[in-house]
């Protein structure tokens, strides 16, 4: 007959694998009733705590792992060390890995984060790696999904800033300027992310009684650049753009400098996240702020509470957000 696992207890106790944990160490920072709840599981199930073994793993105790699906992009590097710091200075080392935008690298760092004994995860999940979330399903791993959602988010809590807000404040901010013809640029078709970045755009647009254009494609530079050269020689009556995210719109900035068409007067251009790069170019550029510090430092928080005081997050959290005026879009 199979031995019941700490596994077994939490979902008899209905709290989290490192609640259990916490109680199996005799941490205060368990709430008196969650601890009697706890322990009567294990009593139930005939859990034994094999104190030895326990203590050949305590060098993994406080590790949280953190994964994101692109850390070549400045947005979510910036993310990531505002998350480690934050949970460093709780005392929590932070485990990090990149995992280019692939479902079966996810399902790989996850599997073995797992196995490594993290107390939780925060994960900016690649798309179509469901199959990781089952694996933290059965293991009975805290985690969070951050800045994109994929799965169950009952079970899986999501945070994000508030793209739709965002997108909203941009391209009223347009209309506003004066723009005319106002296109959304970059993001993947069909991707849950870009659905959101753009449908505050959608709105405005609806609102204003003005016809949407969108020109999907991959957030980068590259295609930034390509958009650019293409929107001047295929719809030149279009003289202002949303991004999807800065890295489309510095790439737009570096096409129309090739084609000698002035940002700021010939065209204007909004980018969204609000990275370091966007007060550095010239012209400066216009970008949707996410408060990247503060998001990073509220889900550290977030996931320490769920792990010390078994505070579940809600479902969903969606951050503020602002709009940074510049004069890629004819601020000053």
């Amino acid at each position: 007959m199979r031995r019941p696992t700490i596994i077994d207890v939490a979902s008899r106790a209905g709290v989290s694998k490192s609640t259990v944990s916490l109680v199996l160490q005799e941490s205060p920072l368990v709430r008196p009733e969650t601890r009697e709840t706890v322990r009567q599981a294990m009593a139930e199930i005939g859990y034994v705590y094999n104190r030895s073994a326990a203590q050949l793993r305590s060098s993994n105790t406080g590790l949280i792992g953190l994964v994101i699906n692109d850390l070549r992009n400045p947005f979510f590097t910036e993310f990531a060390t505002s998350v480690q710091m934050a949970l460093s200075a709780r005392g929590y080392a932070t485990v990090v890995a990149n995992t280019d935008e692939s479902p079966e690298l996810q399902a790989q760092v996850v599997g073995a984060m797992i196995e490594h004994g993290v107390s939780a995860l925060v994960i900016s999940p690649a798309y179509g790696s469901e199959g990781s979330f089952a694996l933290l399903a059965r293991a009975g791993v805290p985690a969070m999904q951050v800045l994109r959602k994929v799965a169950d988010t009952s079970r899986f809590p999501f945070a994000a800033p508030d793209y739709a807000r965002g997108s909203r404040l941009a391209a009223d901010h347009l209309i506003a300027a004066g723009a005319q013809r106002i296109a959304f640029v970059g993001g993947l078709e069909g991707r849950g992310v870009t659905a959101e970045r753009m449908s505050g755009y959608l709105e405005a647009m609806a609102a204003a009684g003005r016809e949407p254009f969108a020109l999907f494609g991959r957030s980068s530079r590259a295609f930034g650049r390509e958009a650019a050269h293409r929107l001047t020689a295929e719809h030149p009556e279009i003289d202002a753009a949303l991004c999807f995210n800065d890295l489309v719109a510095l790439g737009m900035m570096t096409g129309f400098a090739e084609l000698g068409r002035p940002v700021g007067r010939d065209f204007r251009l909004v980018g969204f996240d609000d990275i370091e790069d966007c007060a550095q170019v010239w012209p400066a550029l216009t970008s949707v702020h996410c408060d990247i510090a503060g998001l990073g430092g509220r889900i550290a928080a977030t996931v320490l509470g769920w792990l010390e005081r078994d505070e579940v997050p809600p479902p969903e959290w969606h951050g503020p957000v602002d709009l940074v005026v510049r004069a890629s879009s004819g601020g000053t």
